[in-house]
């Protein structure tokens, strides 16, 4: 059985159910992603690309150094955001190489053909797979310094404890003094929260719907995606935005692949995406709970989003 395959049994058979969101980022997924991060609503993106825009030197302070080194970004993307890094390095004769990490292999090409025609002069070397099954893959070689970037808040998708332990397994894959550079998303206007999620198109609804879409596809399921209404809530207490799936009616679904039938109650809720927002007390914590230190926090204009960037201990 595939790893999608598992994870969709593991998840459509626990209570509360549950679907990794990290299986949103097939073709489609990709297209609305990208519609997405082009929304009045999605100040995300926005607010990330201001900050690599006008603290791009501030950042070749911070990590670059004088020595060569290799650049790791975690959960690559279409790299927009880093494209313009790379071309900032480059105008500054600053010797790297730029090893991009996604699941998403079909993202990743669109990435590498991006890089190549717009950047040759980068040095680029993608990996396609999951974060930590690469990890455990990367080999340190000592004499290069290693910089990872995981950005567009990509950390708020885990919880506490799963977030430590991801970090921990990053700094456990360097060197000391290696850094790591981290979006994260801050807390802030809950209304401002919501709508980012809740967007009056509904591409984000449909973003979620389509992981359903996949799993017809790919598992030889009958989900009905109109018996499916999406809803996301925000508890500004703990920081966690929430997406759910919510099922309209009773219900039976079937995967065939895996030969096996799923019972959803009308308003059962099935939970798709958390995505954490952060003060800067908790990014400390973050950092040193992980085998970090933080060496300065870096924020757009209107402190929606911030940059922080750490060096293992």
């Amino acid at each position: 059985m595939s790893h999608f395959g598992s994870d969709v049994r593991e998840g459509l058979t626990t209570k509360p159910k549950f679907l990794s969101s990290k299986y949103f980022y097939d073709k489609h997924g990709d297209e609305l992603f990208r519609k997405i991060m082009e929304l009045d609503e999605y100040y995300l993106t926005r607010s990330e690309f201001s900050i690599f825009r006008n603290e791009k030197q501030r950042i070749q302070e911070l990590i670059a150094g004088n020595q060569p080194f290799r650049l790791i970004e975690l959960g690559a993307g279409d790299g927009a955001k880093t494209m313009v890094l790379l071309e900032h390095f480059i105008r500054n004769d600053i010797d790297f190489t730029f090893c991009p990490i996604d699941i998403s292999s079909n993202v990743l090409n669109i990435l590498e053909e991006n890089v190549r025609t717009q950047l040759p002069e980068v040095s680029i070397e993608p990996m396609v797979g999951d974060y930590f099954k690469i990890l455990h893959d990367i080999k340190v070689e000592n004499h290069q310094r290693n910089i990872v970037f995981f950005l567009g808040s990509n950390i708020g998708n885990f919880p506490q404890e799963l977030a430590l332990s991801f970090l921990g397994s990053v700094a456990q894959n360097l060197n000391p003094k290696d850094m790591m550079m981290i979006g994260v998303d801050l807390k802030k206007d809950p209304a401002v929260i919501l709508n980012a999620y809740n967007d009056k198109q509904g591409v984000t609804s449909d973003f979620n719907l389509n992981l359903l879409t996949r799993i017809n596809r790919e598992l030889d399921a009958d989900f009905d995606l109109s018996c499916f209404k999406h809803f996301p809530t925000y508890n500004p207490l703990t920081g966690e935005c929430i997406s759910y799936l919510i099922s309209q009616k009773d219900q039976k679904v079937h995967v065939r692949a895996l030969d096996l039938q799923v019972q959803f109650k009308r308003w059962e809720p099935m939970k798709m995406e958390i995505s954490r927002k952060f003060d800067l007390e908790d990014i400390h914590q973050l950092a040193e709970g992980s085998g970090f230190n933080v060496v300065e926090t870096l924020y757009d204009k209107d402190k929606l989003f911030a940059e922080s960037v750490w060096e293992v201990k």
